[in-house]
């Protein structure tokens, strides 16, 4: 493969753009949420584009450790380092690149505290989880989530300077929901995984137990997600709206549970992408709906 037959548009596949556009959105949410009135859009600007770019940063590093990985999995297999049609030294440059512009934008126009947990989140994907677990263990899911899960809470300290309880409530809202998440595409991929030599769940343990997982842990994300609620961190308007999102959400977590339907799995992993944008959407319209303020 000719390794100078690469564009721009390489270099933006490498960032994996849809997933990091899914981690701004709660990235915004965990910044309004952290003001009773409109954040700073100083800090937003350079939160959301600090964060874009460490995220952007640990996908290519991502794509750079899987390239032969990638390469062996259909889903994967056009990547530009799969192809091998994009030089590996090329993708590592990229990589370092975003990383250190996004970590060093965030320490010198938002915060150090939201600079070095965005620093801990890229090194908790980039190396601990894409280097070690994702082939060692077949909770690799559940342990590497917390780095996915980081987004809200960095929005949050982006704006506020500060931790507290409710941002770490959207993380572990983030982080319950990944196991059901990402299981169902494994189910849909699992041979795939096989042949790759991944340790996913339904290759170590078999679809069966695999789908009653994404059930239970369905139903841990939804005892989760009503805790905003519990805690008087959201109102009713949330409550109502997040019911009908887990409804549906556990409807298809059913049909994966069920084993029935061979498509369930993939069109679930589907949904649950609408489902966490719209949790978030619902948190934030009934943030501004009803004048919430922490206090």
């Amino acid at each position: 493969m000719d390794q100078t037959n690469w564009s721009w548009r390489d270099l933006v596949t490498l960032c994996k753009p849809r997933v990091v556009v899914v981690m701004l959105v709660c990235a915004l949410v965990g910044m309004a949420l952290a003001s009773p009135t409109l954040p700073s859009p100083q800090a937003v600007a350079f939160g959301l584009v600090g964060i874009a770019l460490s995220a952007g940063g640990a996908a290519a590093f991502n794509h750079v450790v899987d390239r032969r990985l990638d390469a062996m999995m259909l889903r994967t297999s056009r990547r530009p380092l799969a192809t091998q049609r994009m030089p590996t030294p090329v993708a590592l440059a990229w990589a370092t690149l975003l990383s250190v512009a996004g970590i060093g934008l965030l320490l010198w126009q938002v915060n150090a505290l939201t600079a070095w947990l965005t620093l801990g989140s890229l090194l908790g994907y980039a190396l601990i989880y894409t280097t070690f677990l994702k082939r060692a263990t077949p909770q690799n899911i559940v342990i590497g989530g917390l780095a996915g899960a980081a987004p809200p809470l960095l929005g949050w300290t982006a704006v506020s300077g500060q931790l507290g309880p409710e941002p770490l409530l959207l993380v572990l809202i983030v982080f319950a929901w990944t196991p059901p998440h990402f299981w169902a595409l494994a189910i849909h991929k699992r041979d795939e995984y096989a042949r790759a030599g991944v340790p996913m769940l339904p290759v170590t343990h078999g679809e069966a137990f695999t789908r009653l997982q994404v059930w239970l842990y369905g139903w841990l994300t939804v005892a989760v997600t009503l805790l905003p609620f519990v805690i008087g961190m959201s109102g009713a308007l949330y409550l109502l709206g997040v019911m009908a999102l887990n409804a549906r959400f556990m409807v298809w977590n059913w049909r994966v549970w069920r084993g029935e339907d061979p498509r369930a799995p993939l069109a679930a992993f589907w949904f649950s992408i609408r489902y966490i944008l719209g949790v978030f959407g619902v948190l934030l319209l009934d943030h501004y709906a009803t004048g919430w303020a922490w206090g």
